[in-house]
């Protein structure tokens, strides 16, 4: 398995979902490959934002090495699951899609009951508020993720389980 989060810069939401999934998974045993990616080139090379950094560092998770980079054709192939964290998001990745492509595609909130199609709302132009409304509503979403997919994993799973939500 491997997953791959996408915001619009790289720099805010998809940061913080790396980082929230990483410890989600570590929680629920997964191991799997996870990165995250723009859909532009605005900040390529860029660390997240320091908004993101420090509303992570204040739930106990680091983010501060990340890179930012922008989705390319590979990773389409490279992960399992591409997560968009907005709808603008979806739209750029499916345009982006190879005819090839392996991974699956699909919006963040979808994992978590009640928000099904919805989208984090970008805090870049916010304050800390925004910041942390975005990690609460990540975190949920993240940690209903990595739940669901250990259970899909375990033995007992069904094919029938899916689609994916919280338990």
């Amino acid at each position: 398995m491997a997953v791959l989060f996408v915001c619009l810069g790289n720099i805010c939401r998809s940061p913080m979902a790396e980082g929230a999934f990483r410890a989600a998974s570590a929680r629920h045993g997964i191991n799997c490959l996870i990165d995250s990616a723009g859909t532009a080139a605005y900040h390529i090379g860029s660390a997240p934002d320091p908004r993101a950094i420090a509303t992570a560092a204040a739930h106990g998770i680091a983010i501060g090495d990340q890179v930012a980079r922008q989705i390319e054709a590979q990773d389409f192939q490279r992960f399992s699951h591409i997560i968009a964290l907005d709808s603008a998001n979806l739209a750029g990745i499916n345009a982006r899609r190879p005819r090839d492509a392996h991974a699956e595609v699909m919006l963040l909130l979808d994992w978590l009951d009640g928000h099904q199609g919805g989208g984090v709302p970008d805090p870049y132009h916010g304050d800390e508020a925004d910041f942390l409304a975005a990690w609460n509503l990540i975190s949920r979403a993240t940690e209903a993720m990595a739940s669901r997919l250990a259970y899909l994993a375990s033995a007992s799973a069904s094919p029938f389980d899916y689609p994916p939500r919280s338990n």
